[in-house]
């Protein structure tokens, strides 16, 4: 099994969903990988550019098999930190590592990089890598204001390139809010856009709480 995990947009919580699910199919005896096609914002350790998603990711569930293709170090979209650091970004590479990963493992979950309409290279888009991928994708959103036009946004585009959606995750979510919009949201897109809330995952101190149990707890895991 195979999976594409995007979001509505950046720092929406596709790592800390990304790695709570690795470590939940890594414990059932999934031979379990996350790949990284293209890393912005690489982090320097020892001379050597490493990617801070995998890291967090193998903090998480060190049994857990990381691997990014392209590592950059500015935090911008991945298509103008390969410009600004002259890295010539090779599709059929990363293709070529997605291939060997998902050869050699049960489940791998692919992490994007912002949403789906981000350039990875040039004119390429993270929805076309998807495409080449050809896996199922799940959408990670924010809980607050605007959720719904960016989940729905998705979607349609998604459905565009006929890429199915297995649902979506709600990240951060704040469990005791009296907020109307944050409320209502899932259940709003769940009617509008036809796919399924896969849970709302609270707000989290991740110094103290167990991720995994919090990840097992508020997502339907069961389900797909």
């Amino acid at each position: 099994m195979n999976i594409f995990i995007t979001g509505t947009d950046t720092d929406v919580g596709k790592t800390v969903v990304t790695a709570g699910l690795a470590s939940y199919f890594q414990n059932k005896g999934k031979k379990t990988a996350v790949f990284k096609p293209v890393q912005s914002g690489a982090e320097l350790e020892q001379g050597q550019l490493i990617a801070p998603d995998l890291k967090f990711v193998e903090k998480i569930n060190p049994n857990v098999t990381t691997l990014a293709t392209y590592n950059l170090k500015h935090a911008v979209a991945p298509s103008l930190a390969a410009e600004l650091e002259n890295v010539e970004i090779s599709i059929d590479k990363i293709l070529k590592d997605y291939s060997t990963l998902a050869a050699q493992h049960d489940v791998v979950l692919v992490e994007g990089a912002g949403g789906i309409m981000a350039p990875v290279y040039r004119n390429f888009l993270i929805i076309d890598l998807i495409k080449k991928f050809n896996i199922p994708m799940i959408i990670i959103a924010r809980p607050n204001l605007g959720t719904i036009n960016h989940t729905l946004l998705t979607v349609n585009a998604a459905r565009q390139y006929n890429i199915k959606v297995l649902g979506f995750i709600i990240s951060n979510y704040p469990t005791h809010t009296q907020d109307l919009a944050i409320k209502t949201a899932p259940k709003i897109i769940e009617n509008l856009a036809g796919i399924k809330v896969l849970g709302c995952v609270p707000e989290m101190d991740l110094a103290k709480d167990n991720l995994l149990k919090v990840i097992t707890q508020y997502i339907d895991l069961e389900s797909w």
